[in-house]
Formats: structure tokens, sequence, C-alpha cells
């Protein structure tokens, strides 16, 4: 934390600024209201339970089609580094497919999956998949080769090989994919959410602006902020525990 004064230095110090500004109108007071008005909605949501009742269903979207990447996307990615006929096979369509932005999928999936649950986590797995598919696929082309020789001049099987080597010596490059994705997840279940929701911390903040709330709207913003300070910090962390071989440390 002590390294991290300066950042919250200049935080509370723009605070200020808006606050004062707000307050003596130097900004329009009802488009930018005052930091202690955002403040004192943003507590009296959270002791209130409407921000408290809107987390769970986002955090389920967004952990839910994060976890399901993941899931496909490092086999994929491993198979891709290691076997080149697999990579030839699914690189035409991973390009093809990788530039267009999650939230075009919103209309198809709409269409197909509705505007519950299932739709909205799965235009997250959309957005996760191919920054976790191409860092483990460059994770696994960036190994060493005299890593891989060496087991084959000790005889180790090939699978074995690619879960005792090659999958630790990508690890990193996945994380990176990994942590892109957690932030890429934020943002496409929060745009699904103002679509097409009636839940979730999206539909609070549009909600909220519909109806003209505007401290609330922007109680919900800083959430968002929170959380998503909250999930990377928490990421770093877990990155910390398996590359601790690599004598990284998190700073505090």
């Amino acid at each position: 934390m002590k390294k991290r004064w300066p950042g919250l230095l200049l935080i509370a110090m723009l605070l200020f600024a808006w606050e004062i500004s707000s307050r003596n109108r130097w900004i329009d007071p009802i488009t930018f209201p005052a930091v202690s008005l955002i403040f004192e909605s943003w507590f009296s949501n959270i002791y209130g339970g409407e921000l408290m009742r809107q987390m769970p269903p986002s955090l389920g979207r967004i952990f839910g089609g994060f976890i399901l990447a993941a899931s496909l996307a490092i086999p994929i990615g491993l198979l891709m580094g290691t076997i080149p006929i697999v990579y030839r096979l699914l690189e035409p369509i991973t390009e093809f497919i990788r530039p267009i932005p999650a939230s075009a999928y919103i209309p198809v999936a709409i269409l197909i999956l509705g505007i519950g649950n299932e739709m909205k986590a799965f235009v997250v797995f959309l957005a996760c998949t191919f920054p976790i598919l191409l860092n483990t696929y460059g994770g696994v082309r960036g190994v060493d080769p005299v890593l891989i020789d060496t087991g084959r001049t000790f005889g180790v099987p090939r699978i074995k090989a690619l879960r005792q080597i090659i999958l630790p010596a990508a690890l990193p490059s996945i994380l990176i994919g990994m942590r892109i994705s957690l932030g890429t997840s934020l943002i496409v279940a929060i745009v699904a959410e103002m679509i097409t929701g009636d839940s979730g911390i999206g539909f609070f903040i549009l909600d909220m602006q519909r109806t003209f709330r505007v401290p609330e709207m922007y109680a919900g913003i800083f959430t968002l902020g929170i959380l998503g300070y909250c999930i990377n910090f928490v990421f770093l962390r877990i990155e910390q525990h398996f590359l601790r071989w690599r004598g990284t440390s998190v700073e505090t």
C-alpha cells in the first residue's frame, strides 16, 4: 500500500476538485453532482441492499463465461501450439472470428438464447476465449526448445511433457491472457446487461440514468471501478502463487 499512495492521493485530489467544482457550479451540478452526494447515495444503496442485490447476477455472468472460456481456450491453445495440423485447421477461423467485437454477437445470441443469463454468459465467453487462446498458443510457441529436447532425451512421453514441461513454461503467457479476459468480461457483461438486462450492475446504472437519479448512477459506476480493482487484485495474488518460482511479487 505504501507504494500506491501517490496514485491514491491523485484520486483524492480529483474527487476533491470535482466536489468543489460542483458545489460552486463551475460544472453542471445536475450532470456532475457533488461527490459527497454520490457517496451518500452509494452508502444508501449498499445498506439498503439495492446494489448488493445487483452484484451477484453480474458476478455470476462474468465468472461463468470466463471459466467456460478458460476451460476451452487453454486446451485448444496447447494443441495449436504443439500439433501443426491443429494450428493449420483452426487458425483461419480463429483469425476470422477474433476481430469481431463480442457485443456484435448480442443480437444473434438473443435470437438463439433469449435475453436470460445464458445469453449474457455466452457473450462473455466469446469475449474471453480469444485472448486466452492466443496467449496460450504464443506461450507454447515461446517455450525454449532445449527444455523439450531435454525431456525427449530422458524419454518423457509426449502427454507428460505437455503437462510437466510445456504447460508450466507457457503459464506466464496463459495468465496474462486470463487477466486480459477478466477485464474484458466485466465490460461485456455490463454492456449486455444494459442492452437486455433486468438485473445486474449494468441494468442498475442504465435504470438510474433513465429515471434521472444521477447520484445513484454514478454510485453504480464507482461500484464497477472498485469491483474491477478487486477482481484484478485477487487475480494478481493467484498469479503470484502460481509463478512464485519466478520470484515475482505483487506490490501492496
